[in-house]
């Protein structure tokens, strides 16, 4: 059948007890025993009642309860064939009962199978449902004929009502459950993210101070090679020595800026160039302010990388950086005066700017590095 408002199930959720209040449900049980009651009452009102009647109005009442269970149940399952043969049942029941002079159960089972259909079951079966059983009603029912009709109407538009109020509670269960699934989806894009940033900040330190030590070893290695004397290979290795225990420094900063605690970017920049060596100079310009985490680790990072390199390729060369608080964006510059490629330039592997460019395009900025008049210049441009 074609999915439309007439072949169309109320939703699972719509059918099911989630998100119905407490109030509500103690509402639904006083109805459910007040139907019970009068049914009880109106099979045993009756005084010319035999034993025997009795007892088969009882296990009537009870069968009529189980049957009414089934059709909740297949109801909820979306089997539509079941659910109609126990609807049928439930309606042979009201026969049966306004047969065996029980009236007013019958009517009260018809008007019960009328209002659920029309809650319950796909609008195409629900309609002949509800107009056999209030047919039914209005033609064993001693009313007059206005107070018929206004009782028919008044229980098919409660039917109705009862089903868009279904329909709504549905909605805004599943509403919940995505917006339940999407929080938790949001989490865990978080934590990734997060164990991303751990990852990579672990990462440039090591590669950092890995690189550096390794341009000292590798240096040591030579002078060993050609039979340097003691005091220069001494140099180097305490030099190595040196860039453990910086980046070991580093590593414990990288722990203090995952935790927040980060030291002011120009008191950092101050002491980076003030471990370089070399003739250095700070510039500062703009509104100095506190960066996000990523952007200030990022403008740290590209510092570092791009000293090492000035250390690699131009070891004693003039560096002037420029720090450049924009409104929208803060600016590194790093550049050097250039100087004389050593036996060591390759040292490293070469892979430091392009991890730097990386994570600068994370942050939705961008990294620049090239020659620049007679030396080198790193640029990293990071919205903040």
């Amino acid at each position: 059948m074609t999915y439309n408002v007439w072949t169309r199930w109320p939703s699972p959720e719509a059918l099911g007890r989630e998100g119905i209040s407490q109030p509500r449900r103690l509402l639904g049980w006083g109805v459910r025993l007040l139907v019970i009651g009068v049914l009880l009452w109106g099979a045993f009102n009756n005084h010319h009642v035999h034993v025997w009647q009795a007892v088969v109005a009882a296990v009537g009442v009870l069968v009529t309860a189980a049957v009414a269970w089934a059709f909740f149940r297949t109801t909820l399952a979306h089997r539509l064939r079941p659910s109609l043969g126990l609807v049928a049942v439930l309606l042979g029941a009201g026969a049966a009962a306004r047969a065996g002079g029980f009236e007013t159960p019958g009517l009260v089972i018809w008007c019960g199978c009328a209002v659920a259909a029309l809650e319950r079951l796909p609008l195409a079966a629900a309609t002949p449902v509800t107009a056999f059983a209030l047919t039914s009603y209005a033609v064993a029912v001693d009313d007059k004929w206005p107070t018929t009709v206004a009782t028919t109407v008044g229980l098919a538009l409660a039917g109705y009502v009862l089903r868009l109020d279904a329909d709504a509670r549905g909605s805004a269960q599943r509403l919940l459950a995505q917006e339940r699934a999407a929080r938790a989806a949001e989490a865990e894009s978080a934590a990734l993210a997060e164990r991303a940033r751990i990852a990579r900040e672990i990462h440039d330190v090591l590669a950092h101070s890995l690189s550096a030590q390794l341009v000292h070893l590798e240096a040591a290695r030579l002078l060993v090679e050609r039979g340097a004397d003691r005091e220069q290979i001494l140099e180097r290795v305490v030099a190595a020595r040196g860039m453990a225990r910086d980046g070991l420094a580093e590593t414990r900063q990288a722990l203090s800026a995952l935790r927040g605690e980060l030291t002011p970017l120009e008191d950092f920049l101050g002491e980076l160039l003030g471990a370089y060596g070399g003739a250095a100079e700070v510039t500062v310009s703009g509104e100095r302010r506190p960066l996000p985490a990523e952007a200030s680790q990022a403008v740290r990072r590209v510092a570092q990388e791009a000293l090492t390199n000035v250390r690699k390729h131009a070891a004693g060369a003039k560096v002037q950086v420029r720090l450049d608080y924009g409104e929208h964006q803060v600016v590194l510059d790093v550049r050097d005066s250039g100087g004389t490629h050593g036996e060591l330039a390759g040292v490293g592997g070469g892979y430091g700017l392009l991890g730097m460019r990386e994570r600068a395009e994370l942050l939705g900025g961008s990294l620049e590095a090239g020659p620049h008049e007679e030396g080198f210049a790193v640029t990293l441009k990071v919205p903040v």
